[in-house]
């Protein structure tokens, strides 16, 4: 949801930079008039009052900016708005997965100093299991959820850990595959761009009989604008991916060490209630 107003956000932009380029050639068209009276009534100081006034009120960074968006969305359409297109879903929704996982993990990255040790006070000192199960049972990520288990089975505990860490595991890793897809996707759908503007700049030389520049930079145009929005995506899907792998290590790092505290204090609890 959240990847769906930042494209419309993205799209306000852009119609606000093409607004902006209607508006100032309005009001060039419309001072032009003025600008001719101006010339008639003092042919002398209107020569030099009319470039001064406007190089001052003319909006430099304006400008730049227009310029910046006119030509972005020129370079998409003369990339070929089919392969173009293909590239900037693939970035949607590589992006939206990489969103929803960040969300996901970041949730799931809790504090398992701070809960071990209410767990440890509820189960050694109080002889609470209970309290201890509720403790684990109100805190949200994996590592809560794998003491849960771990104290509805006391008497097999370590292997709840193993089983149901596992099965943790999985979740946090869940859809990365999906990533590495859309990360393969991209540079490839370039890639097909490339052959495709190949072809069509052969297809053009064959019509015309000539192999002048000219002739060439049409589909020589398509085939490099693919292939550099292709390894843009990639590129970009690639920064995020790693960020979550990094996520996703120290979560699991993190869940290892307490299951070995929770699995000692465990056995501190059966040790202390047999005798």
């Amino acid at each position: 949801m959240k990847k769906v107003f930042a494209t419309l956000a993205c799209v306000a932009l852009l119609s606000a930079g093409f607004s902006t380029v209607a508006m100032a050639q309005n009001a060039d068209s419309a001072a032009a008039p003025a600008a001719a009276q101006v010339d008639q009534a003092a042919p002398a100081a209107a020569p030099a009052a009319a470039p001064a006034t406007d190089d001052a009120t003319a909006p430099a960074g304006a400008q730049e900016e227009t310029s910046f968006h006119q030509s972005l969305k020129t370079k998409f359409i003369e990339g070929g708005a089919d392969f173009m297109a293909l590239i900037a879903i693939t970035l949607i929704l590589g992006l939206a997965i990489c969103l929803e996982r960040i969300i996901y993990l970041n949730l799931a990255n809790t504090n398992p100093d701070k809960l071990l040790k209410d767990i440890e006070d509820a189960l050694i000192k109080e002889g609470n299991l209970e309290k201890a199960k509720g403790i684990a049972r109100d805190t949200r990520g994996p590592i809560a959820s794998i003491a849960y288990q771990a104290l509805l089975g006391i008497d097999i505990a370590e292997k709840s850990v193993v089983s149901y860490g596992g099965v943790q595991g999985g979740l946090l890793e869940k859809n990365l595959s999906w990533i590495t897809l859309f990360i393969a996707m991209a540079p490839s759908l370039g890639f097909l761009g490339t052959v495709v503007g190949m072809v069509l700049a052969f297809d053009n030389i064959e019509r015309v009989g000539d192999i002048s520049p000219t002739v060439v930079a049409g589909g020589m145009k398509v085939a490099l604008i693919t292939t550099i929005g292709g390894l843009v995506v990639a590129l970009i899907l690639q920064v995020f991916y790693n960020y979550i792998l990094s996520l996703v290590e120290g979560i699991l790092n993190r869940m290892e060490d307490a299951s070995i505290t929770l699995l000692d204090l465990i056995v501190k609890y059966n040790v202390k209630n047999n005798k």
